[in-house]
């Protein structure tokens, strides 16, 4: 018997490339929160046109506990966030699907402190963008600068795992559980190509 779900499921899924935000898509100056102090990294729009190109949806995931930890709203997180989406746009890209946690399961305050499955390096936003995106995550590509963004990666079958060296320093562990490690997101566009 032919399962026709799963059969037009696997025709209509495209890969992605999912992005960790600070360190990856910006300059990692500690809890980025404001336009000012949000510094793009070199090269991060003309890869974002590459990975389209590509055929290749653009997914954000990315841990934001400064607003768990009471250091700037969820608004002003959103706000930037927005800004952000625009100079994308601005600059020829669409992003598919912007994802964040804003919890933190040790210092977070109220609501936001909890051991939540969206925060990396767990699972919860690749799986989310997955089932409302329609995600190849067998075909689709991490790109983060920390071993969380390889762990929630490799569990949720994400096929290939870059870690950049634009964010915190690479670990041994880091570089264990990726598939490459490149100097920068502006890197991988050519690594993909083979």
């Amino acid at each position: 018997m032919i399962n026709r779900e799963l059969i037009e499921n696997k025709i209509l899924s495209k890969p992605a490339v999912f992005l960790d935000r600070d360190g990856v898509i910006n300059v990692d100056h500690g809890y980025v929160h404001d336009e000012h102090d949000f510094e793009y990294i070199d090269g991060v729009f003309e890869a974002a046109k590459a990975f389209k190109d590509m055929g290749y949806l653009l997914v954000l995931v990315t841990n934001q506990s400064g607003i768990a930890r009471g250091m700037f709203s969820e608004d002003r997180f959103l706000s930037l966030t927005q800004w952000m989406d625009w100079n994308f746009v601005d600059n020829g890209v669409e992003l598919d699907g912007i994802y964040y946690c804003p919890h933190h399961a040790e210092h977070g305050i109220g609501d936001y402190k909890q051991d939540c499955e969206c925060r990396k390096p767990k699972p919860g936003m690749f799986i989310s963008a997955r089932d409302f995106l329609k995600i190849d995550m067998a075909n689709s590509v991490m790109i983060g600068d920390k071993a969380e963004d390889m762990m929630a990666a490799e569990a949720a079958g994400v096929g290939t795992k870059v870690l950049v060296r634009t964010g915190k320093p690479i670990t041994e562990k880091g570089e264990a559980l990726a598939s490459v490690v490149l100097d920068s997101i502006k890197d991988v566009p050519a690594f993909l190509k083979g």
